[in-house]
């Protein structure tokens, strides 16, 4: 039997959605004056609207451009976005992970578009993104979740493009170089690279994305949860800090906080600077060892995040393995998504500490040789 390792992560929290609370975090120290309070009260918008400054600023969003808060996650957010924008040009649909081909399903089974160029690849690889076409409406996720790959460029947007560009961006935003001029419109929920609540989304538009909102109304109906204009034009409160339902001021709070850390760490900068190290840690323990593998083959696409990996063993070894290392409190939540291929997905995002993932890797050799020499 393999000598198990006598240091431990101190925060063993690797799971990629809801992530890791950030360094030092301390619930009771949130600014706690907007609870019991109205989010319509002028305390109420003031924190909603503090939160929409501070992204745009630390995102360092180009003029004109809109930050709102959504209900439902991620997954409200784009829902909200194709129900509201899709419809008057032809759709390249790109994904390569289960959200992706998600958005698909909805686009062709539930919205019933006709006009759909479908441009996939398999898990662990990206589709030819050549194909994207500037005269349609493209939708793709930059960074795979579930897969563990990203976009390692935006090459393929053009910037003459005729349609808009949707991208579905949460566990990428805050931790990887976001081209904001080529994004048309980008989602994402704080819970994933700030460790945020969950049942929160985030919606930004350019000034083209508003435009499309004005100029065109689907022909199917539009549920009030769904509604981004009123009488033709964009509801500004949604971007001022009048959000459509009732949202969380507990995590708004905790939102809040999250930006602060951002801010006295030196910015989103550092925390992809961060987030990269962190990989460089997962890199250097894959060049190592034999038995685990990128899911992601090449090194330009792996996710900076969510990392995947598979891993030489069966399917009912590596259920025992993950619960070999829950069960010793060294490392929850990291079995791969249950859409994906069999294998892990660590997150390695800026929240996630370097000694953390340091203290894991030895409790990987020790859980794949225990599990083994049986």
């Amino acid at each position: 039997m393999s000598t198990r390792p006598l240091i431990k992560p101190v925060t063993p929290n690797f799971s990629s959605g809801p992530c890791a609370k950030r360094p030092g975090y301390d619930l009771g120290k949130l600014n706690q004056s907007t609870l019991g309070r109205s989010h319509r009260s002028d305390i109420g918008k003031k924190a909603l609207q503090q939160v929409l400054t501070d992204t745009a600023e630390l995102l360092n969003l180009p003029a004109g451009y809109r930050v709102g808060i959504v209900p439902a996650s991620d997954t409200g957010a784009m829902e909200m976005v194709m129900w509201s924008m899709l419809g008057p040009r032809a759709v390249d649909i790109c994904y390569w992970e289960s959200f992706g081909q998600g958005w698909y399903a909805d686009i062709t089974k539930q919205l019933k578009l006709e006009n759909v160029n479908e441009i996939k690849a398999g898990y662990g690889q990206l589709p030819d993104l050549s194909q994207v076409k500037p005269e349609n409406d493209c939708i793709f996720t930059w960074n795979g979740t579930t897969s563990g790959v990203k976009v390692d460029n935006a090459d393929f947007i053009s910037d003459t493009r005729e349609g808009l560009t949707i991208c579905d961006a949460t566990s990428a935003v805050f931790a990887m170089d976001m081209p904001w001029e080529k994004l048309d419109v980008t989602t994402f929920s704080w819970q994933k690279v700030l460790g945020g609540e969950g049942a929160h989304g985030v919606i930004i538009l350019s000034p083209r994305a508003v435009e499309r909102l004005e100029s065109y109304t689907p022909n199917w109906p539009l549920p009030k949860i769904f509604r981004l204009t009123t009488g033709g034009k964009l509801i500004d409160g949604i971007f001022t800090g009048a959000t459509i339902n009732t949202p969380s001021m507990l995590c708004v709070a905790d939102y809040q906080d999250a930006l602060n850390w951002v801010k006295s760490i030196g910015g989103v900068d550092a925390c992809i600077k961060k987030s990269q190290a962190n990989l460089a840690i997962l890199s250097e323990f894959v060049a190592n060892h034999k038995w685990i593998h990128f899911l992601a083959e090449k090194e330009s696409i792996r996710s900076n995040t969510s990392v995947c990996f598979s891993v030489d063993l069966s399917d009912k070894q590596l259920k025992q393995f993950i619960k070999l290392l829950a069960d010793q409190e060294v490392a929850f939540d990291i079995g791969a998504y249950k859409d994906a291929p069999s294998g892990l997905r660590i997150w390695c995002g800026s929240t996630v500490e370097q000694s953390d993932l340091e203290a894991l890797m030895p409790w990987l050799t020790w859980a794949y040789q225990t599990i083994t020499e049986v």
